[in-house]
Order: C-alpha cells, then structure tokens, then sequence
C-alpha cells in the first residue's frame, strides 16, 4: 500500500485585507503566501479545467471561495481579515475535506488487537508523563471502537512511535520549531500506522506549548485509517486548537468517522453510550429530544455562519455547508466554559460571539476565548438590580444589541460601547404579539427570531411586526 504521511503545519500570514490584484510590494508577498496555502490545502494550479465551462473567476479567486465555504467564512472570493487569520492557524498539512472521512480505499487494520511500541523519548516530559499521554491517546480512540491497544516492547508493533529532528528516514524531513508538528501513515504494511513527532517542537502536558496528547491522538486517528474532518470541535479537524485533556471526549463526527470502519464497541466501557443510528443523533439530549413539540432553548446565535441553539450542556449546529445537524457538548468545543448558557450574540463583522451566564459574560473568536473575560454584566451599564440575561440579539442595521431581562428590554450602542437612554422598555409595547419574554433569539437574513416557550417569532427587523409564528424546532426538519 502506498502511504502518504499527514504534517502538522503553522502557516503565518498578514491579517489584513487586500484584493487578488496586489497593489504594493506587501500586498504581492502576501498573496504569494496565501497562493502556496492554497496549493497545498486546496489543489490550486493542479486540477484539469474542463474544455467547456462558462466564464469563470480568478483561479485563486475560485480557491479562496471555496476555502471559505469550507471554514463557514463568508463567501466572497476576497482575502480579508476573516480568511487570512484562518489560514495563519496551526493545522494538519493535508487537503481539506468535508465532515469525517476515510483515506482512499478505507483502509484499515485487519485486526482489532493493535500493538504499538515507543522507539524513543523527548527529553521535554518524564517518560512516565510520555507514556501516559500514549495510552491516554489511545484510549480515546478505543473508548468507542472493538479495537484495543497494547504496549510492546519488541520488533512486532503495528504502530511504531518515534521523536526525530529533521531528515528521519521516510523522506519527510521535518523542519524546525514552529513548522511541522508531526506526521502519521494510515494503515498498512512497513510504514503504515507510524507516528512521528517534531523534536524541535516542545512537547508538554499543558497549554503552555503543543500538547502531546492532544497531538498525538489526532495522528493516532490518522494511523487507524481516518482522514480529516470540516467540523470544529471535532479532533480530526485540520487546525490544532487546545482543549482541556481532562474527561476529553470525542465530537460525535470523529466517533461516526471511526465506527464507520471498525463498529462500535463490543467491550464494556467507562464512555457514555453514543447511537450511530443518525436519527438518533440529531434527537438524543440529556433533557428532551430535538423534535419533541415541547422543547425549549437557553440560548441562540450566530457562529461564522452556522446557527448554533444551546440547551443545557449540549449544543446543536445548523450549518448551511453541510447536511443534517451536529450536536455537541459545549465543553468539547470550548472546555474552559461553563454550560447552560442564559443568552448569546455574534457581531460577525468584528468575529465575536458573546455568551452570557449569570452575571458574567465571555467574549469568543472562533473557538477561542478572548483576554481578560469573563466579566461582570454590569460593565456594559445595567442597573445593579439585573442579575442575568434572558437573552440577546445583534441588529446588523442600527449596529444594537438588544438585552431582554424579564419582561424588558435595553438596547446597547455597539459603536459607542454604551447602554441608550429611554432604556428600558417593555418588550410587549415594542415586539406586539411576542408576549412579555423573551427566551432565546437571534438575527437571520434580515429577521429577527424571538424564542418565547416552544414557539418561536419570525420579526421583521425594521417594522418590528410579527410575520409569522413557527414551534422553534422548525429549523431541524422535524
């Protein structure tokens, strides 16, 4: 079998907007950069162009659309500051692809008893810590396959584990600090299966530098037979993101990914049962089922395009990129944060999303918690008497956010960074026919949703008239 390795990669790039045109000397050094991330992650230059085709873009420009339908950026063909910061992310040096997938052919492991060996040590971690980071790595991957891992010491590994400093003999050469993180071959003979990791790099049990677990059970998945994944959250997404390795769990799309090669567990487990059935999937919460006429949300909003409805400690994501619905924990895709969230809003032209629970409140780029949050929600000029937030929704017009606290509502200045005066109001005066509570709502293509109970409030944003009322799990196809 042939076998390609998968590279961890650090791709630097300016985060500025600039059009395909360059117009200075940095503007063309730039696109330059963004032209070899494209041709490395997205095939630029190598695809046959069909004979007849209508008038088309710019190649590059029909790249960086594509790549940003990908991510869930806004398609625009332009390299702005949203597209430019991806691109700069620390990720897995392969194609991208959609939600989980195999390699070519699905290969896999004949056997569901894998033995693996460690060749060497990095002087960065006691080899006790190296040794658990492995078998924790491992463990994640078994925790929800028939597959077992063993640790041998002899010439009869499947899996050989190595540390190496530049050229190491598979004619991948790593390339210092900062570059490539580690490379692993998908299952096969000789080569296949191995995990190679970046000497240079530091390797820790934190967040202090590239966490080895984290890392290693990525590659690990790579070994048994899994290509990437377009989900965030997920741990075979091609951007290296820090999470808490503690309790760490997999996103349902790598379990899926997983089980679609080796089956689900056929031995007793420590892990939750998770159902592969996909109708199952979208209908399963610790509360209440998805298309339950009664169901209720704590929160709503935007994220980098996908809609994400929050209940308790799980979310579910609505995508426009991709079929069907995904839910997580919350705390698989943002392990610092509590769970039951009160209410959220995006401001997508600054890449925020706001999240707020009692009275504190975290601001969010992506998937990572912006400096000095959480902070107190009467930093933003309530009143002493409000304790938390019902919920809360950006007006992409007035550029406002509007606060709905019982049975009232203020309305914030983005711009200013201040609370209006004539605030507040009473939400059945301005939002006729919506009731005296809001419980979730967010913004869509020019309409406000207001969640009150199990019906939900489609609002034009400008006469503030109710056009129709929906249960709020009509987003689902339910």
């Amino acid at each position: 079998m042939k076998s390609f390795p998968f590279l961890m990669l650090l791709y630097v790039a300016f985060a500025y907007a600039f059009p395909i045109a360059p117009e200075t000397e940095k503007e063309n050094e730039d696109l330059l950069l963004a032209k070899k991330y494209l041709q490395k992650f997205f095939n630029l230059g190598k695809e046959e162009r069909p004979a007849f085709k209508r008038k088309s873009l710019n190649p590059v420009t029909e790249k960086i659309r594509e790549m940003q339908a990908f991510y869930g950026l806004e398609v625009t063909g332009d390299l702005n500051f949203k597209t430019v910061e991806v691109m700069m992310q620390p990720r897995c040096g392969i194609p991208d692809v959609r939600q989980y997938s195999t390699f070519p052919m699905s290969p896999k492991w004949k056997t569901q008893n894998l033995k693996y060996r460690i060749e060497n040590y990095t002087p960065d971690l006691a080899p006790v810590d190296i040794e658990a980071a492995i078998e924790k790595a491992f463990k994640v991957w078994s925790n929800v396959t028939p597959l077992t891992f063993t640790r041998v010491n002899g010439t009869d590994a499947d899996i050989r584990i190595s540390f190496a400093s530049g050229y190491h003999g598979d004619f991948y050469s790593f390339d210092g600090p900062g570059g490539t993180l580690a490379h692993a071959y998908p299952p096969g003979y000789g080569i296949g299966g191995d995990a190679h990791f970046d000497e240079d790099e530091t390797w820790t049990k934190d967040s202090s530098s590239y966490n080895l677990f984290l890392v290693a059970a990525h590659e690990f998945g790579h070994s048994l037979g899994l290509d990437h994944s377009k989900i965030p959250g997920s741990l075979m997404y091609p951007v290296y993101v820090y999470r808490d390795p503690r309790d760490y769990r997999l996103s349902q799309d790598d379990i899926s990914g997983i089980q679609n090669l080796y089956g689900p567990p056929t031995h007793s487990s420590t892990e939750p049962s998770v159902s592969t059935n996909p109708r199952e999937q979208t209908t399963e919460t610790s509360t209440t089922g998805i298309c339950d006429p009664h169901l209720t949300f704590d929160a709503v909003t935007t994220l980098r395009g996908e809609t994400l409805f929050f209940k308790d400690s799980y979310v579910w994501r609505k995508s426009p990129h991709f079929p069907g619905i995904e839910r997580d924990l919350v705390s698989s895709l943002w392990p610092t944060l509590p769970s039951g969230f009160d209410a959220a809003y995006e401001i997508d032209k600054k890449d925020r999303v706001f999240l707020f629970k009692g009275n504190q409140y975290w601001a969010i780029r992506g998937y990572d918690i912006q400096p000095g949050f959480p902070k107190n929600i009467h930093t933003l000029g309530f009143s002493k008497h409000v304790k938390k937030i019902d919920a809360a929704v950006y007006d992409h017009n007035t550029k406002r956010t509007y606060f709905f606290v019982d049975y009232q509502y203020w309305s914030y200045n983005e711009i200013t960074q201040s609370m209006e005066k004539g605030y507040p109001r009473k939400i059945s005066v301005d939002f006729r026919r919506v009731g005296h509570k809001v419980d979730a709502a967010f913004q869509e293509n020019g309409y406000f949703y207001f969640f009150h109970g199990s019906n939900q409030y489609e609002i034009d944003t400008k006469t503030r008239k109710v056009i129709r009322i929906m249960k709020i799990n009509a987003w689902f196809n339910c």
